[in-house]
């Protein structure tokens, strides 16, 4: 089940990062005067009313392209925006409407998602006055807010909340196993979905980005089932372009929502860039099971020492995803693509391991014990732990004060878990609870 996405767009320069730090509760978005600063789209994690969704920022839609590229970059923003489950009109309160919300407001007026018409920058009474000018857009009633200090952020909250499709969005069957396959542009993963599923399924292109939309395909291997979901590439913050593989992020990051499982698809003529640590980023962040595909090994020049050299590469370069395993293949010989759907299979199994209670709680006792956790005198103490869930393995620790935690010891006990338990390939989450919410 992926989680609800919510975009946040309008013409550049009305306050959509602002807001989105905001929202979020932190800034991560570039935020600067001049308008577009924003070029691509950045996700957070909100949660509101015990509902958790994904919200986007977007980079600024406006009328400033005149030429056929441009026409087809502003159709492809209306494709973006069915593709959020809600959309967030911002406009900028204090100016009123102009000719580019006029066309943005068209374009949502037309679509079937809900909308939400937003008056930001409106910090003053009079400008709140002034966002009634926003009715001519035909969206209705416009909320306002003033992003720099937050006020109005919880109205909008609830009324995000109040249009998220109702749970569960999406459930494969038990039996089916969500494998995304992720990577930056031109690593090869359509050429690994047509080796996996023996027949020409996706396009494959030299040229970069030529999949645009999420492909899936169900496939079996040793009587488990598969449903591969073949992804556009995704760049890292600042080199995606604008058009259509702008839009194509927010389908990839919904695929790696919808997945279980990601196979992170890297070139082994190429390297590792900053690219390739952002994309796994996102599947470590969203705690799913992650195998790395080191492609194209069929052209690499192997010296006896080849292999141990790039997969020392790709455990200093991807440190965070240390869990994942590693298969050096070549989509285009086929080489070592079975090999790789039986480390799939086998992370699957992992992720749905279950530890009893009370080999839990001994464990995570002595752990803290080991290597003590305090802050400004006040020392940790474990009341009770349990592994709540699977897919992913999460954990539950009951303490005397959860702020005592900080995130490097996070990071510890999950080592500790990986260390004693195993969980390969599988993101583990490590959830702290207060005495008062036992």
């Amino acid at each position: 089940m992926g989680r609800p996405i919510v975009a946040l767009v309008g013409r550049p320069n009305v306050g959509k990062s602002t807001l989105f730090n905001r929202l979020v509760g932190g800034q991560l978005a570039v935020v600067h005067e001049t308008p577009g600063t924003t070029r691509d789209r950045l996700y957070g994690e909100v949660e509101w009313r015990r509902r958790t969704f994904a919200l986007v920022d977007t980079g600024g839609i406006g009328l400033e392209e005149t030429s056929d590229l441009g026409r087809s970059i502003v159709a492809q923003a209306a494709s973006a925006m069915r593709e959020a489950d809600v959309i967030v009109f911002v406009t900028d309160a204090r100016s009123g409407p102009v000719p580019a919300d006029a066309d943005i407001a068209d374009r949502l007026r037309r679509s079937t998602k809900p909308t939400i018409l937003v008056g930001n920058k409106a910090d003053t009474p009079r400008e709140r006055l002034r966002a009634t000018d926003l009715f001519e857009l035909g969206l209705g009633e416009p909320l306002t807010v003033a992003a720099t200090q937050g006020t109005g952020t919880g109205d909008l909250l609830d009324r995000i909340v109040d249009e998220l499709p109702a749970e569960p969005e999406e459930v494969l069957e038990a039996d089916i196993v969500g494998v995304a396959i992720v990577g930056r542009p031109n690593v090869g993963k359509s050429s690994l979905l047509n080796a996996i599923a023996g027949s020409e399924r996706a396009i494959v292109n030299d040229v970069p980005g030529t999949t645009r939309d999420a492909i899936d395909t169900l496939v079996e291997r040793d009587g488990q089932q598969l449903l591969l979901i073949d992804t556009a590439g995704i760049r890292r913050r600042g080199r995606i372009e604008r058009g259509i593989e702008t839009y194509s992020v927010l389908r990839a990051m919904r695929a790696i929502e919808r997945a279980d499982i990601a196979i992170v698809v890297l070139d082994a003529e190429s390297g590792i860039s900053a690219q390739d640590a952002h994309v796994a980023g996102y599947v470590h962040d969203a705690a799913k099971g992650c195998v790395i595909a080191v492609n194209k090994w069929d052209v690499v020049d192997r010296t006896p020492d080849a292999g141990a050299r790039h997969l020392e590469t790709v455990r200093s370069s991807l440190g965070f995803v240390d869990y994942a395993p590693v298969v050096f293949i070549s989509a285009r010989t086929g080489l070592n693509v079975g090999r790789l759907l039986d480390r799939v299979i086998t992370v699957a199994g992992e992720r749905d391991r279950r530890i009893p209670t009370a080999q839990v709680s001994e464990f995570f006792r002595a752990a803290v014990a080991s290597h003590p956790a305090s802050t400004r005198g006040k020392a940790l103490k474990l009341l009770y732990a349990t592994q709540a869930s699977i897919r992913p393995p999460t954990f539950v620790l009951f303490v005397n004060d959860p702020a005592i935690v900080h995130f490097s010891y996070k990071r510890y006990l999950e080592n500790q878990v990986r260390r004693e338990f195993g969980f390969e390939g599988s993101g583990i989450r490590i959830v702290l609870r207060g005495r008062a919410d036992r």
